[in-house]
């Protein structure tokens, strides 16, 4: 191997039941580099990443590491670790109810006591050494995301890392977290540390990697310097053509539909959320936008009662109703898709199928069971009419890319022919070509006839989608714009000084 090389991975290959996961991919990660491992959901990243950690046993090819002198196997995540290899997953996997100390070296003290102090000690001076702003003895819970990823981050490398694998680290931290984050990665690849970066953030990519590599339908497309590969040549490669202009899914400076508002409410008010007021026309297309903790997503799960409602009066088509828990928006005509997906959205061990017909089912009510027949004919509807890649309708859901897994409970709701549909984040995590897919349908929706809020961190996917954007800031709606107000400046703007 190469003096500079960390890890090479050769022709690797791996099957599962009826598809080619991995078709004879190769990969080289060198010392002291950020590389970036991009591909649309499906590509093939997660599935590297497994054999690279001993999740899944790869059937063909070989892997080498710096030190190890010929080729390794990897039969678990432990042994990886041996190797000096280590990954930080999206979900944080660490106690909120322990210090950050402890959260650094649970299950690895040995012997019947635990030194305290010594652990302590140690901690702080990793902590220090790294620069992360934390107490050893702190509740790791009462840290912001940002840092308690930097701690997880912090306890892989304490394990002699040569190699640190961060899997979509940055999904759920704000700018001002994600380039503390990113100082951290700089100051491990300034020691010599190889690191893969899994993000869907194009912008992200090319602020902080040195290499890309692409995987498409799982195999290799290419390997390249950030400096060699422009933005747009990028995304062609993982989508396998000319890249759509995205800017054209929105007609220009598109208006606001006329007419009475389908659902209104007037001091609207939940555990969660400040007093507010909000209306929605029919055919519209409008979205709650503002940094993170700044009150978009509880404002939506009041309109939806997924939290408990405390005030506030409501009217769905010019009718007084009364929404205090979710059944009661799903029988006014309200479907809602949910920020985070894995914990509020999939029913993991369930089939695609069962997925699918979640919604009406509860509509209808346990009393009234839908068949089997019917169920099976609403899936294979629905995975037809939104191209949900699944081997079969009985498939368990968690199986699916997220990108799948976030159009079968798009199905879900589309299935109850809801009148006013809220998406929080539909396109979190997921790739680009099938970002273009969720918004086509949105506007498709919205021509329709049906009234949708858009909520997006990504404020360009909301100017490409929204007709009016409702600012927030602190829990509290400082602004809102149409027209020629729909821009990225004046969107700053207002989250930064309030209104316009």
């Amino acid at each position: 191997m190469q003096n500079d090389i960390v890890l090479t991975m050769r022709g690797i290959c791996k099957y599962f039941p009826g598809v080619r996961a991995l078709n004879n991919v190769d990969f080289t990660l060198r010392k002291g580099t950020i590389h970036a491992l991009m591909g649309e959901n499906g590509a093939g990243k997660s599935t590297l990443i497994k054999v690279l950690t001993g999740v899944y046993p790869m059937d063909e090819g070989e892997i080498r590491i710096d030190g190890v002198e010929g080729a390794i196997s990897i039969r678990s995540p432990q042994e990886a670790q041996t190797y000096g290899i280590s990954t930080v997953y999206q979900e944080i996997t660490l106690c909120p109810n322990l210090t950050v100390a402890e959260n650094m070296f649970i299950g690895r003290t040995a012997g019947k006591g635990v030194d305290w102090k010594a652990m302590e000690k140690k901690a702080g001076e990793l902590l220090d050494n790294l620069g992360i702003p934390a107490r050893p003895r702190q509740q790791l819970g009462s840290c912001s995301l940002a840092v308690q990823q930097m701690v997880a981050i912090a306890r892989a490398v304490d394990t002699d890392c040569k190699v640190l694998i961060l899997d979509e680290p940055t999904s759920s931290l704000d700018d001002k977290e994600v380039e503390m984050l990113f100082g951290l990665m700089r100051e491990l690849k300034s020691r010599g540390v190889g690191i893969i970066f899994v993000t869907h953030f194009l912008e992200q990519v090319y602020a902080v990697s040195d290499q890309i590599t692409v995987l498409r339908n799982g195999e290799l497309v290419g390997q390249f310097d950030v400096k060699d590969l422009p933005q747009v040549k990028l995304v062609e490669k993982m989508i396998g053509k000319d890249l759509e202009d995205l800017s054209g899914i929105k007609n220009t400076a598109r208006a606001v539909p006329d007419g009475e508002a389908f659902y209104a409410a007037e001091d609207l008010s939940s555990s969660e959320s400040r007093p507010f007021d909000f209306h929605i026309a029919r055919g519209e297309v409008n979205g709650f936008t503002g940094l993170l903790g700044s009150g978009r997503s509880e404002s939506v799960r009041a309109i939806f009662g997924a939290d408990p409602v405390t005030g506030g009066t409501v009217t769905v088509d010019g009718k007084h109703v009364k929404i205090t828990k979710p059944l009661d928006a799903m029988k006014h005509g309200i479907g809602y898709l949910p920020e985070d997906r894995k914990r509020d959205g999939i029913i993991a061990d369930l089939s695609v199928r069962e997925n699918i017909i979640l919604a009406l089912q509860v509509i209808k009510g346990m009393n009234h069971p839908i068949s089997r027949a019917k169920t099976e004919a609403f899936a294979d509807e629905y995975i037809k009419a939104l191209n949900i890649k699944t081997a079969s309708p009985e498939t368990p859901i968690k199986s699916l890319s997220g990108g799948n897994q976030q159009k079968v409970i798009l199905a879900r709701w589309l299935l109850t022919h809801p009148q006013y549909l809220i998406l929080d984040e539909p396109t979190r995590g997921i790739d680009v070509g099938t970002k273009t897919e969720i918004q086509k349908l949105v506007l498709k929706l919205a021509e329709e006839g049906m009234s949708i809020t858009f909520i997006s961190s990504e404020i360009e996917e909301m100017l490409r989608t929204c007709s009016r954007l409702i600012v927030m800031r602190d829990r509290k709606i400082v602004g809102e714009l149409t027209g020629e107000e729909l821009t990225q400046e004046h969107v700053m703007k207002t989250i930064a000084g309030g209104e316009q």
